[in-house]
């Protein structure tokens, strides 16, 4: 159903990006991977995409630079000739203990904003004509965070907020060419939570699944989103194990 057909996806170097990224791969997607730091990671990432029999595109681009965005888009459109898929999973946060109010610096509300919202605007708007074109679908990575309050600080959990408001307004207008929807995963074994063993146990216990998510979890409902879901948009999908049930 997906064979033949590209997706970017963006901070796809690791974790719920790469393990998305394979899953695509799987299916016969090509794929631009993007990332903005971690490039050899990237570049693992790129090895075993293409060791699934498809082609890939790697590209650094900070989705916050709107210029770079565009060019990133064009590119990949060049590349493949089409584009049919955006999962905007690009993140940042910085960890600030929700009480400690003058911890949380205006440079972190600044980043989160520029990241994880208004760098999701900016992937949607440079893919708009193209995803229109191809009757295409985006999904945005959210959180859980941005529905309890809870989370790495206050800027990131309003930051997830924020992306989960903008995934309901362009699934207004872009309808009906293009669904748009977001996944809002609750904590996941990736390096966000490395060295943090007694805080993500204590979470898992709390969670009638017994257990976090993996990054593979979240790139199933993303796969069941873009290949099964075709009357689906505007919605935030949980996968939090029923944490918050």
């Amino acid at each position: 159903m997906l064979q033949g057909k590209v997706a970017l996806i963006t901070g796809a170097a690791t974790g719920i990006g790469r393990a998305t990224a394979l899953r695509l791969a799987k299916e016969g997607v090509h794929i631009t991977i993007n990332y903005s730091k971690s490039e050899q990671e990237a570049r693992e990432t790129q090895k075993e995409v293409e060791a699934l029999g498809v082609k890939s595109l790697l590209y650094k681009a900070d989705v916050a630079d709107d210029e770079a965005v565009r060019l990133m888009v064009k590119e990949t459109i060049q590349a493949f000739g089409r584009l049919d898929i955006l999962i905007n999973n690009a993140g940042i946060t910085n960890f600030v203990d929700h009480r400690d109010l003058e911890g949380l610096k205006d440079e972190y509300w600044d980043r989160a904003m520029d990241v994880n919202v208004k760098g999701v605007f900016h992937c949607c708007r440079a893919t708009a004509d193209e995803l229109r074109k191809q009757q295409g679908c985006i999904i945005n990575i959210t959180s859980i965070a941005g529905m309890t309050g809870l989370g790495s600080s206050i800027a990131y959990a309003a930051s997830k907020a924020a992306a989960i408001s903008v995934t309901k307004s362009l699934a207004r207008v872009m309808a009906p060419e293009v669904r748009v929807n977001c996944v809002s995963p609750g904590v996941v074994q990736t390096r966000w939570v490395e060295g943090q063993d007694e805080h993500v146990q204590r979470l898992a216990a709390g969670t009638p699944m017994g257990r976090v998510a993996s990054p593979e979890d979240v790139s199933e409902v993303i796969y069941s989103l873009l290949a099964h879901s075709r009357f689906v948009t505007g919605q935030n999908v949980v996968v939090d194990g029923g944490m918050f049930i």
